[in-house]
């Protein structure tokens, strides 16, 4: 590991920003192998990698780049050719130097025999070159001595003028501290506008009584002339108030402005990371697809930068796993071999946009509605009430998922909840649109600035709360008389759409406000105040006691004691000095419909109902006894099969809800149990979940071709897993 702090953290920088730029150079020389210029960009980018690691003695690092700088130097002169077999080699050994970029600046063994890999990289190993040697023979003192050319990349510009250095490297943690120290200045300007409000009443308050107090007089001394002194006093120190609250105004408005554009950074930093990714993807699922990237130069706060990869991610993993069809179904669809995945963002007056699209089959909506109804997301009523945008806003539920074919990583419900949440906690909102057969987008909104947030305070139960303006679709009063029950919940109608109400009193457990003896619930004609919310992807209606004012606050997130307190997101200090608590819409939301769930009536016990039943499959004896017990303590009935043929033989006989196979067994392995039971029509709709430690890609796609439903690999095996597939299958 690097020894020098600083040293080692500027190498762990520039070493990404080289990676990088060898990525997407690799990614453009697979279309244009002949560009010279991208070559040359390439043959650059290894170069400086190689110079930085030479000049911390990052042995492996610079050993690896100085291989890459031949392979791309000779590329670019045209002695040798760059095949698509050579490019996924370099890919190789461009994964290898991040792991050793990684043990240089942690400490971790990366465990690469670098030697291996050099090997199998293309081209000769470089000896007897002009460069020289890699690293010094041991005992002796390398000399040499490097032309400005060749150091840098390029030759030096000429020096005019004084040294000048342009840019500095800055701590994020000390950009944060200032960005919180900037947002604070917010609040004291709000408490000095309320200041000066009240200097502007006194000074009122004081040239009446001026003008009255005009005619008396105290020891020989007109009190109105006391009373005028006073007046003017106040006046004079209401105008030196007021410049000086201007000019704070003014400043700390260039201090948070230029603070928050130090933090900014173009989408392209984010943007650039998903080429790669989009090409493996496709590579292992056989798939075709390419990526087109627009609003790289638009910028954003570092934190959401760094926020929105798990989002993007998730959905473009979707993209290539759900969305893009295979190269031939394609064809015969009449569209092309190669999906298009759209990544883009842009600016408006007052949010940041980000759209991730592709023109794969669409979003499914009676597949989403089965699944839903399945999975007991929504009634079966519900969902015939809702309109076609409510219903793919289903997708975010946690453990949603429509896919037919459920791996380790892919199809067991998780990714697109992540996103909503992720985006959620930017004070952000994502909502999805699709046409079935035809596109499907993702369309990410988020605030300009996380450094401040508008909320709308409220009284409820005696005390002050505060609602992220974002959320607050609108606010209105509703009487007790439209109120109605229905489903086990209290429900309005708000533009023609039933959603579920609550009092914050109930939901926050704090007492009702009480007037005249009687609760305002109690008169049915006595309207009360009532915010609209969009949250966690549906609409819900909360009654507060009273809409006290809107403000710009600094959020304070929770203290580390409390860090996660349902219904509430942290808080924030009032003009007055009063700390208030900042409540989370989602779980507002969360919390008004498990209220609903709790007070429906249960349809049955579990021993009421008949245990689905299981056949599994499994020549191990230790396997099959630990599957059994975790199936049968998942309130399955299991029976048990030791191979192939036992099991076909043991269908035969009764009804099976499922089939869990192992795939290498003797007589009739999993997969040819799993053909032969989809080509019989009774029993083509069985779910079949295969358990195996054949975890490879190629033996997912064997599994999937078989017709499997689910893939489970034993080596990434959890006992959750297993039990949600199954759930979600029967």
């Amino acid at each position: 590991m690097i020894e020098d702090v600083e040293l080692r953290e500027l190498f762990k920088t520039e070493s990404a920003e080289h990676l990088q730029g060898l990525e997407a150079g690799l990614l453009r020389i697979e279309k244009e192998p002949g560009d010279k210029a991208v070559l040359e960009n390439v043959l650059r980018e290894a170069h400086s990698l190689k110079g930085s690691a030479r000049m911390l003695g990052v042995h492996d690092v610079e050993r690896m780049a100085h291989r890459l700088e031949d392979i791309f130097g000779a590329a670019k002169s045209g002695n040798e050719v760059l095949a698509p077999g050579d490019l996924d080699r370099i890919y190789r050994g461009v994964d290898a130097i991040k792991k050793l970029v990684h043990e240089a600046v942690t400490g971790e063994a990366a465990n690469l025999d670098v030697k291996a890999i050099l090997e199998v990289l293309p081209g000769a190993p470089p000896v007897g070159t002009a460069r020289g040697a890699l690293r010094p023979i041991p005992g002796e003192v390398a000399v040499k001595t490097i032309p400005p050319e060749d150091a840098c990349g390029e030759p030096p510009a000429p020096q005019q003028g004084g040294y000048r250095i342009d840019t500095i490297r800055v701590e994020t943690k000390k950009l944060d501290g200032l960005m919180t120290h900037s947002g604070e200045l917010a609040v004291i300007r709000t408490r000095m506008a309320r200041l000066l409000s009240r200097v502007d009443e006194l000074a009122a308050l004081a040239d009446v009584l001026a003008k009255k107090a005009s005619g008396v007089s105290v020891s020989g001394i007109g009190g109105g002339e006391n009373m005028g002194r006073l007046a003017s006093g106040l006046a004079h120190l209401r105008d030196a108030v007021y410049e000086d609250n201007s000019r704070i105004e003014f400043v700390s408005g260039m201090l948070e402005t230029g603070i928050r554009e130090i933090r900014l950074l173009p989408f392209s930093t984010l943007f650039n990371f998903f080429p790669r990714m989009v090409r493996d993807m496709a590579r292992e699922r056989r798939k075709e697809a390419e990526l087109e990237l627009s609003g790289g130069d638009v910028k954003a706060d570092k934190l959401i930068i760094e926020e929105l990869k798990d989002p993007l991610m998730h959905i473009i993993r979707n993209s290539i796993d759900h969305g893009i069809e295979p190269p031939e179904e394609r064809e015969r669809a009449g569209k092309p071999r190669a999906g298009k995945i759209r990544l883009s963002a842009r600016r408006t007056d007052s949010n940041i946009i980000v759209e991730a699209s592709d023109d794969g089959g669409g979003l499914d909506i009676e597949s989403i509605k089965r699944t839903a109804a399945k999975r007991n997301i929504r009634s079966l009523k519900e969902l015939d009430a809702m309109g076609a945008a409510e219903i793919m806003d289903l997708v975010f539920t946690p453990g949603f998922s429509t896919s037919a074919f459920v791996t380790d990583v892919s199809g067991r419900g998780v990714g697109l909840d992540v996103a909503r949440s992720n985006v959620e906690r930017l004070k952000g909102a994502i909502q999805a649109e699709s046409t079935t057969g035809g596109e499907c987008l993702f369309r990410i909104k988020l605030p300009l600035t996380l450094a401040t947030a508008r909320v709308l305070l409220v009284s409820a139960g005696g005390g002050t709360f505060a609602i992220p303006m974002e959320s607050v679709d609108t606010t209105r009063r509703v009487t007790r008389k439209q109120i109605f029950h229905m489903e086990g919940r209290d429900a309005i109608v708000e533009e023609n759409r039933t959603i579920s109400v609550a009092a914050m009193a109930d939901l926050l457990g704090l007492p009702r406000k009480v007037d005249k003896g009687r609760h305002p619930a109690e008169n049915g004609d006595l309207p009360m105040p009532c915010l609209i919310l969009t949250a966690a992807g549906e609409k819900t209606a909360i009654i507060v006691d009273d809409l006290l004012d809107e403000q710009e606050v600094v959020l304070k997130p929770p203290s580390p004691v409390l860090k996660r307190v349902r219904n509430v997101a942290g808080s924030i200090i009032l003009g007055s000095g009063e700390i208030c608590p900042v409540l989370n819409p989602g779980d507002l939301a969360k919390t008004v419909r498990k209220r609903a769930v709790s007070a429906a009536p249960e349809t049955g016990t579990k021993e009421d109902r008949k245990k689905p039943s299981v056949l599994l499959v499994e020549d191990s004896i230790t396997t099959r006894t630990q599957e059994k017990r975790i199936l049968e303590s998942g309130g399955y009935e299991v029976v048990t099969a030791v191979n192939g043929v036992d099991a076909w033989a043991k269908l035969a006989t009764r009804p099976f809800e499922a089939v869990v196979s192992d795939v290498m067994m003797p007589e009739m392995d999993g997969l040819d149990l799993t053909a032969r039971i989809r080509k019989d029509d009774k029993f083509k709709h069985l779910p079949v979940i295969l358990v195996t430690t054949l975890a490879s890609d190629a033996d997912k796609r064997r599994g999937l071709e078989a017709g499997a439903n689910a893939y489970i690999p034993k080596p990434s095996f959890e006992q959750k897993i297993l039990l949600e597939t199954l759930e979600r299958l029967i």
